[in-house]
């Protein structure tokens, strides 16, 4: 399954990037929530547990997710959640075993069928979007390392799966708002960072989405305000999806403000 090839150098590219950062490093504060660069890996190693989980065991799945999905309802945080599943995994020995458990994870999903039915926190899923999930929360959550530690992300086509994501869950951002989802989705058009151009839906000039697809990706996943990228947004359906887009399941999420999210 190449999408669980694509979660690997995903994951392995966040990995290069914080390999070198001292126990001291780990904890510098991010511009997301003012979450650290070690509540992003252990976010991160967390779920990747979860996905792995529900592909070998449903019932020890449904036993590790039950707990969580109460505590978070009864109002305790994603961060208390995963501290304390995670104990005394901190520090240089949290990013050590989130790489070996995503290698694990992605070695798995390689041979999973990509049409079997999975478990999750919300309706079962496909392995195949399970995995491409993983990739997606992997490069969202990346971005805030990349930006506080001042590095500029150089993206492969890999990302052709996020943006897909992005694109089909155009709905989702419309009913997860309770507003009635437009009849004719907007033309979406982006150029590749190889320079190709993907494009989904029919061509339409009055409604379509146009740009890079790492800035289309970084507004679908609320990385970055559609006003700090180039991506441009015609007719009110293409603006309104742009200014609200959200991939990801879950309440409303609404996208950091403008010059929020930036390099540091």
């Amino acid at each position: 399954m190449q999408q669980a090839e694509d979660f690997l150098e995903e994951s392995r590219a966040l990995h290069a990037l914080v390999a070198p950062l001292d126990a001291e490093q780990l904890k510098t504060v991010t511009q997301f929530k003012d979450w650290t660069i070690e509540d992003v890996i252990g976010h991160l190693h967390m779920f990747n547990h979860a996905a792995l989980l529900t592909l070998k065991d449903r019932a020890a799945f449904g036993a590790f997710m039950g707990p969580i999905a109460r505590d978070f309802q009864q109002g305790k945080s994603l961060l208390q959640l995963q501290y304390h599943w995670l104990g005394e995994m901190t520090g240089l020995r949290l990013a050590a075993l989130w790489r070996e458990g995503f290698e694990e994870l992605a070695h798995a999903y390689s041979k999973a069928d990509p049409k079997a039915r999975l478990a999750w926190a919300g309706p079962d899923m496909s392995a195949r979007s399970c995995i491409t999930a993983r990739q997606m929360e992997t490069w969202a959550h990346g971005q805030e390392v990349f930006d506080v530690l001042g590095e500029e992300r150089v993206d492969a086509d890999r990302i052709r799966n996020i943006a897909h994501l992005g694109v089909t869950t155009f709905g989702w951002t419309f009913a997860n708002r309770g507003k009635p989802v437009p009849d004719t989705a907007p033309f979406v058009s982006l150029t590749a960072p190889s320079g190709e151009t993907w494009q989904w839906n029919e061509p339409q000039e009055d409604n379509r989405v146009s740009g890079s697809a790492t800035g289309f990706c970084q507004v679908v996943t609320q990385t970055r305000n559609v006003a700090d990228t180039q991506i441009e947004a015609v007719g009110p359906v293409a603006e309104y999806w742009m200014q609200n887009a959200q991939c990801f399941a879950g309440a409303v999420e609404t996208p950091p403000a403008p010059g929020a999210r930036a390099f540091a």
